[in-house]
């Protein structure tokens, strides 16, 4: 069984960022941002997930896992948990 790592968790609150109502706006990650930042951001390139090491627009398969990401990250937003 897989679990989410700090890395994976990093990289979904990246994905999360983007704005998918308008894919022509990119998100840069500059030097000065912290460290998990950058680290995330160069790891969603060397998947695939985005066009530059530094951000820049998500590929096909970017958006992909952004809508995933960030429909998920809605579901648990908005769910109560109940009593067990």
């Amino acid at each position: 069984m897989k679990s989410f790592t700090a890395d994976l968790i990093d990289e979904l609150e990246i994905l999360a960022l983007y704005n998918l109502g308008n894919l022509q706006e990119g998100l840069k990650v500059h030097n000065n941002a912290s460290f998990k930042a950058q680290g995330a951001i160069t790891r969603l390139h060397q998947k695939g997930l985005v066009s530059q090491a530094d951000g820049g627009y998500l590929t096909s398969l970017g958006i992909d896992a952004a809508e995933h990401t960030q429909a998920l990250l809605a579901i648990l937003a908005s769910r109560q948990t109940s009593p067990a």
